[in-house]
């Protein structure tokens, strides 16, 4: 039996062999690009390490409590120690008519926020782009960007003072027109409008800075070739800045729907009573009270763990069509 020559047989083995001697012959040439770029650069890497620690300590070093969700957790045997039950605790979860009660308040407040709350930055960014005397400029922004700093405490005070039924300024404004004084903070009604409002008095003049930023990288040449066209401003608004920033404005918002089921849990705590649990219990409150109150701390772990799946697949699901109609995403 007679077999033909191949000669590209021998040619696409010698091919191989000299791309992998050339790959080897890259690696240390990386290696020394690294250990360059780590000498030249390292006082940014050693600033980098307080973060790092950071993070390692407080948010991948306690995923280690997370399997106390499927475990009998007991304090005095530990997480080690404590007996597997599986996804028990996650059936009583859904069982429980108030964590459900939880749930739809948080996606309602959510959504609320999402609704009312995100497009107010946007729109201040845009207001302050506009305001040509910068003197009027900087105060406005200082006016708006103050309640981010005030403690929650200070907010709620605030709140509870304005609402007063005896002498809160609405109350007050009710009464000159003839109209009974109302206790809104015991008004189950009356909470979600309160909490969204006083979430964007306090959020949108700060989360505007973001957008400020985006605005102060739009090309000036665009609105100087939108003037010799005759644009006016509204145009320019509408037409330049908005789709400008437009990337930005998706990443912000793929962030917004991660945190969906991450209400304000302070401002909710400070605000809320009793008479108020119908519309104002939300998941972050039911954990407090079933973890911290109740010692129920594997029960609590569990609500935690499906917060937090929640919150990952709407980031991803979000992201993929964001990436799919707009090619713009996280990642």
């Amino acid at each position: 039996m007679s077999t033909e020559y191949d000669p590209t047989v021998g040619q696409t083995e010698e091919l191989v062999i000299e791309a992998r001697e050339a790959q080897r012959d890259r690696r240390p040439g990386r290696i020394r690009k690294i250990g360059g770029h780590l000498r030249q650069e390292w006082q940014l890497y050693v600033m980098l390490i307080p973060t790092v620690v950071w993070l390692v300590v407080f948010l991948y070093k306690p995923m280690y409590g997370l399997q106390i969700a499927f475990k009998d957790y007991s304090i005095f045997r530990g997480v080690a120690d404590s007996p597997w039950i599986g996804f028990e605790h996650f059936q009583t979860l859904f069982g429980s008519d108030q964590f459900l009660r939880a749930l739809k308040n948080t996606v309602i407040i959510s959504f609320y926020s999402l609704l009312f709350g995100f497009p107010m930055p946007i729109l201040l960014a845009l207001m302050f782009n506009e305001i040509l005397n910068q003197t009027f400029r900087k105060t406005a922004q200082t006016i708006v960007y103050l309640p981010h700093f005030i403690s929650s405490v200070i907010i709620a005070g605030i709140v509870i003072t304005a609402f007063s039924p005896s002498a809160g300024i609405v109350n007050t404004i009710l009464g000159w027109f003839g109209m009974d004084s109302i206790y809104f903070l015991t008004r189950p009604e009356w909470f979600r409008p309160i909490f969204v409002g006083t979430g964007i008095w306090q959020e949108a003049g700060f989360q505007s800075i973001v957008y400020l930023a985006a605005i102060a990288g739009v090309s000036p040449t665009l609105y100087e070739s939108a003037v010799v066209d005759g644009a006016s401003r509204w145009q320019m608004v509408w037409k330049i800045t908005v789709p400008s920033i437009m990337p930005t404005i998706i990443i912000m918002l793929i962030i917004r729907i991660g945190n969906i089921l991450e209400v304000s849990f302070e401002m909710i705590i400070l605000l809320y009573q009793p008479a108020t649990y119908q519309t104002a219990d939300v998941v972050n409150t039911y954990i407090y009270r079933q973890g911290l109150q109740g010692g129920q701390y594997d029960f609590a772990a569990a609500a935690g763990l499906f917060n937090a799946v929640v919150a990952f697949v709407l980031v991803m699901t979000a992201n993929t069509i964001s990436r799919r109609y707009s090619r713009t995403s996280l990642w």
